[in-house]
């Protein structure tokens, strides 16, 4: 036998043994927000389940800063031994084209182990403006190019990447607002400081609810249980138009794929729990169970689509 082929039946046989004895220690799950975040709360949703799925303890480690970037960084470097993960947001496929000089490449140093959840932002206004669909605040913005300001929890989140797509997509021009964070934008939009903006569901509902708030579309592709009479962008007329806060599991690029399975069959047994559907779907969540490649080839997709419109809008992270 060659020597290659005897240290590769070697690193093979090592990798096998390590993954028929994984997890024998506790299990890292670093998030890129701070504690209390929604990332952090849909997390830790999940981890008391996976702890007993799994058989070992499940921690949480925030490491906050650079727009999910810090904890991207500590993940990316760590040990591909499934030991250490990150719960990934839509910085994972954004954060490549809004960031110069990355420490890491989130392309290639990441593998998917399965997505968690789903939750769709809400297009809402001012309710002194007088404006009640899509398509007026579409003609508006049209005859008033730049007037309107619309709010979002900071240059290139998720919110603020909706917003560009829908004037991409709608063909006008608007003025954004960055706030450090959804709960000051919404405050100021209430307020009357601003007119517009996407929010997260969660964050949006009760005011929606309380008359504080006009909805005008939702963002993902069906219609929200919390606001069944609100149409989806595409109903009110953007074709094609969804734009997703998603979270998931990810591992560091070389993860054996015996430990991926191993760790995507605990997470979709965890999600299957109807205490943690019910958790979820008052977090206004949907929950997402699929494979690594279906979560790997959905990431993939959300990159090609937002380089497109970041790229198109000039933003850049500051």
């Amino acid at each position: 036998m060659k020597v290659g082929h005897l240290i590769v039946g070697l690193c093979l046989a090592v990798c096998a043994a390590a993954a028929n004895a994984y997890p024998d220690r506790p299990i890292r799950v670093v998030v890129g927000f701070p504690a209390g975040g929604g990332v952090d709360v849909v997390l830790r949703a999940v981890t008391p389940g996976l702890a007993e799925e799994l058989g070992q303890p499940v921690f949480v480690d925030n490491r906050p800063g650079a727009g999910g970037n810090l904890g991207m960084d500590v993940v990316a470097k760590a040990a591909p031994d499934g030991y250490t993960l990150l719960m990934a947001a839509p910085g994972l496929a954004t954060n490549a084209s809004l960031y110069e000089n990355l420490p890491f490449d989130p392309a290639k140093d990441f593998t998917a182990v399965g997505m968690v959840s789903s939750v769709a932002n809400v297009l809402v206004v001012n309710p002194s403006l007088p404006i009640h669909s899509v398509a007026e605040l579409i003609a508006y913005a049209k005859s008033h190019p730049g007037e309107l300001n619309y709010a979002s929890s900071g240059i290139g989140t998720s919110l603020h990447l909706a917003a560009a797509l829908f004037e991409h997509d709608a063909g006008v021009k608007m003025t954004h607002v960055p706030y450090r964070g959804g709960p000051a934008a919404i405050n100021d939009l209430i307020g009357g400081q601003v007119q517009l903006m996407f929010s997260v569901l969660p964050l949006a509902v009760p005011q929606i609810k309380a008359g504080k708030l006009r909805a005008l579309a939702v963002t993902g592709q069906t219609r929200s249980a919390s606001l069944p009479d609100v149409p989806t962008m595409m109903e009110a007329g953007l074709k094609g138009y969804t734009a997703t806060t998603w979270n998931g599991l990810v591992a560091p690029a070389g993860t054996p794929a015996p430990i991926i399975n191993r760790l995507n069959a605990a997470l979709r047994k965890v999600l299957d729990r109807a205490d943690v559907q019910k958790t979820f779907a008052g977090m206004e969540q949907d929950v997402v169970e699929d494979t690594p490649q279906e979560f790997d080839a959905m990431i993939k997709a959300e990159t090609q689509k937002w380089e497109q419109v970041i790229k198109a809008a000039g933003i850049k992270a500051e």
